[in-house]
């Protein structure tokens, strides 16, 4: 039986596979792999490697694809094979490794994590956090030192990065800033995780007792997502139309709008390599890859030409000019050339993520994040005016498909969903998310890409006629909907289908809380629970449904985190009487900062209380009564028996 690869593996794999395909040209071959071999203590004769080669090719190519690397580490992880790739990345420059030291880990794991990236990471936080006066107290880092775990441990720079990528998201005032104790750091630290979970990080296994404790790679792969979602959230088309310069010929708006942002911006650094004149880049994988892979000694060039292009010529109002000198194209030694490029992006105010050392190595994540970096300071695009472009096609994402997203991603599902309905319409993604609510399904029938062009689609649509298959099985109301519906993107059908399964995520938690049968916990329960708890708390606010008109003050969510939590809210913070639209979302958005602050993992907006949207109305409560029978569970106090 073969083990299976947690998304954070899978990302450590793909950095590994990296460092062993030495010419970047997404295989490895004998001398790579002889080379590593070498590096990692176990040299061998050419004629060995090629014999291992043989042996571990599936498709008799004499390479190995990352494909092939990910069945190969999962057959021989913890035997010598898989230790001596854990060596080889540890060996590397720039990587430490620690202990593994939580309950999920087996003694003795070794947990690696990027000096580069903390280093990275602590200078974009120092810079984003410089004038907030509620970090003065851990700002400025040192980068050099560890003073990032440190200074995350009581959870409020997590909660200002997360306000940062996505703005809104926590309301300040459930932030706890002064007089912290152990306790409310550890609040604070739950208001981080489970708002970074809303808005689509991977959080599981990564709780705020990890945090707390500073642990390394918990902590920077936290950051990381944060930080890129903060990073991608303007390269979106329905957010800026002048992407719709990066059109190829024969290509609709539709086609670029399923490209996703990774995606985006390498179209976009070869759309200005194109017109400087440049060789483009053509070899990135479909993974996290930033122009790195390019040939001997032309990383930094590719740099300078995109700088050159992106940088204000003066003929924009407002926008002086900013000459780039290309000087360092003239460079020889890797190392200096980088170095002179990145001192023309600093003329851009640009050098943030990236060192010398970080271009010439070619770290995937830093790369990624400069390049992105780049685009939203300077895209140098202009939308087309006057083709014959369908422009009515640029919708902006609603609320409910948001929250749909976010959810998806912040379970781990693979591909990471950034376009809800192209990115499910294979039904791979649903396919996972049925496991997820412990459907089982059998892989062995599903059709996995990368899909032939000639019936290719026909592959997809059967993987959806399966899905559409397994939601009946699992008495799920599916009337109308087939797995055309799915692959062909719509709307309406597939969020009827997402919602079920959230639905069902969402009681399963309750069933594993309390004890009760999956099918016995409906609406009406949860009412009860929700009824019975305010009352037994002295709070004289109750709700009928989810429907209930009064949900749109949000008094009656408040009064039941404090009646969970006693003495959680602050009263003198919640507005009463007769309320107008702002202050219902004042007390909409105190409300759901709150939820998540005593441990509730809710995905739902204040609009959705204000607005009383039935379906995530239920979720809040839901996730409410989870945290509520939680806290029963492990004796701490609660209003209710």
């Amino acid at each position: 039986m073969t083990a299976k690869i947690s998304t954070e593996d899978l990302q450590e794999m793909r950095e590994t596979f990296d460092k062993i395909d030495l010419d970047g040209d997404g295989y490895i071959c004998d001398y790579e792999l002889q080379e590593v071999l070498k590096e990692a203590g176990h040299s061998v004769p050419g004629y060995k490697a090629r014999e291992i080669i043989l042996k571990l090719d599936r498709n008799c190519d004499n390479k190995i694809s990352f494909d092939e690397f990910l069945a190969i580490v999962r057959e021989l992880r913890g035997n010598a094979v898989a230790k001596t790739f854990r060596t080889i990345l540890n060996k590397k420059e720039g990587i430490r490794a620690i202990g593994g030291t939580s309950e999920l880990s087996s003694e003795g794991t070794q947990h690696s994590f990027s000096e580069e990236e903390t280093f990275a990471f602590v200078n974009w936080i120092n810079m984003a956090l410089a004038t907030d006066p509620d970090c003065t107290h851990v700002l400025p880092m040192d980068p050099n030192s560890d003073d990032l775990f440190n200074s995350v441990r009581d959870g409020i720079v997590l909660c200002k990065m997360i306000n940062l990528s996505v703005p809104d998201t926590i309301d300040e005032r459930a932030i706890t800033k002064k007089k912290l104790t152990a306790f409310t750091e550890q609040e604070n630290l739950n208001l981080a995780v489970n708002s970074a979970s809303a808005i689509g990080c991977h959080v599981v296994n990564i709780g705020a007792s990890d945090l707390r404790e500073g642990k390394p790679h918990l902590v920077l792969g936290l950051l990381w997502q944060i930080i890129k979602i903060g990073l991608f959230a303007d390269i979106e088309l329905s957010r800026n139309e002048a992407l719709a310069a990066l059109l190829r010929d024969g290509e609709t708006l539709e086609d670029l709008m399923k490209l996703s942002p990774e995606e985006l911006l390498l179209r976009w650094v070869n759309y200005h390599l194109k017109n400087a004149g440049h060789s483009t880049i053509s070899n990135f994988s479909t993974d996290i890859k930033v122009p790195i892979a390019l040939d001997p000694g032309s990383d930094s060039k590719a740099y300078i030409h995109l700088l050159h292009q992106i940088a204000p010529d003066g003929s924009e109002e407002g926008k002086p000019a900013i000459h780039i000198c290309k000087n360092g194209l003239r460079e020889s030694d890797d190392l200096k050339r980088a170095e002179a490029m990145l001192q023309q992006a600093d003329r851009l105010g640009c050098r943030q993520f990236v060192t010398p050392t970080d271009v010439v190595s070619g770290n995937p994540k830093l790369n990624l994040a400069f390049v992105a970096n780049l685009f939203n300071k300077y895209p140098a695009l202009t939308k087309p005016e006057g083709e014959d472009i369908d422009w009515d096609l640029l919708e902006d994402e609603t609320r409910e498909e948001r929250t749909f997203r976010n959810w998806m991603n912040s379970l781990g599902v693979n591909p990471h969903v950034n376009h809800l309905y192209a990115d499910l319409n294979d039904a791979l993604v649903i396919l996972q998310l049925y496991e997820k609510i412990k459907v089982h399904v059998k892989w062995g029938k599903v059709n996995k890409p990368p899909h032939p062009k000639l019936g290719g689609n026909m592959k997809k649509l059967e993987n959806c006629n399966y899905a559409v298959e397994l939601g009946k099985c699992s008495k799920f109301s599916l009337v109308g909907i087939g797995g055309q519906d799915l692959n062909d993107g719509n709307p309406t059908l597939t969020l009827a289908l997402v919602w079920q399964l959230m639905r069902r995520y969402t009681l399963n938690i309750l069933e594993s809380l309390g004890g009760q049968d999956r099918e016995k916990v409906n609406d009406n329960d949860i009412v009860k629970w929700v009824n019975k708890t305010l009352a037994e708390a002295g709070k004289t606010s109750t709700i009928q449904t989810f429907k209930d008109k009064s949900i749109s003050s949000s008094i009656a969510v408040l009064d039941l985190i404090d009646a969970i939590q006693p003495h959680s809210i602050n009263q003198d913070l919640v507005k009463t009487g007769a309320l107008s639209e702002d202050d219902k979302l004042d007390n909409a958005k105190y409300a759901i900062s709150m939820a998540r602050k005593i441990g509730a993992q809710v995905y739902a907006l204040p609009e959705d209380l204000v607005e009383v949207k039935h379906k995530m109305v239920m979720t809040v409560f839901a996730c409410l009564m989870a945290r509520g029978l939680e806290r029963a569970k492990s004796g701490q106090q609660v209003h209710t028996k």
